[in-house]
């Protein structure tokens, strides 16, 4: 659902992928070839949330705004888990935000930074770039490899191929994103 909140209604191009469950409210831009997958919350109604471009937000993520004094940034090549809470925070550009993590008001997450799976980043902390951070609330635990942050825009570019495929710009007879027929060695843990 896209939905207007006063005079404010969420603005993208024909590029953004809304999966049709999402709901985007109020004053939201977001950014060429980003998506926005199933069952997300962007809920802008008293402040404003700006995403940026080649961005994915994934499944159940919610972000929102602290009312007045605490509006959301998001950048560019940023990739949200699934599950994810953000809230009234700044995120810059090529960040991996892991599955049900957490960001709080006031937060800011510089660049090129990994905040792992279930971490809790707290009101009003910077966490400087380079690093991988974990816990909760979160501690810089060590700096990020070359590949490491290589990794964060390939899974930018991974979301692009998915949302497209999903727009139906990019068809396949197949799926390319997995062999049905190749299955793991090793099943015993399944």
């Amino acid at each position: 659902m896209i939905y207007q909140f006063l005079s404010k209604m969420p603005q993208f191009d024909e590029t953004v992928f809304v999966a049709p469950s999402a709901d985007i409210i109020g004053d939201v831009v977001i950014g060429a070839e980003s998506s926005v997958w199933f069952n997300v919350t962007i809920r802008a109604d008293v402040n404003w949330i700006r995403i940026g471009s080649r961005t994915n937000i994934q499944d159940n993520c919610s972000i929102h705004v602290m009312n007045q004094t605490g509006p959301t940034w998001i950048g560019d090549e940023v990739t949200i888990g699934h599950n994810a809470m953000i809230h009234g925070c700044q995120i810059k550009d090529r960040v991996l935000i892991g599955i049900q993590a957490t960001v709080l008001d006031k937060a800011v997450i510089e660049s090129d930074v990994i905040v792992a799976a279930n971490s809790l980043v707290p009101p009003g902390k910077r966490l400087e770039s380079g690093y991988l951070y974990m816990g909760s609330p979160v501690k810089q635990v060590r700096k990020l490899t070359d590949e490491e942050i290589a990794g964060i825009r390939k899974y930018s570019e991974n979301y692009i191929r998915y949302k497209r495929t999903y727009m139906q710009v990019d068809k396949y007879d197949t799926n390319p994103f997995y062999d049905e027929n190749k299955r793991p060695e090793d099943w015993s843990g399944y």
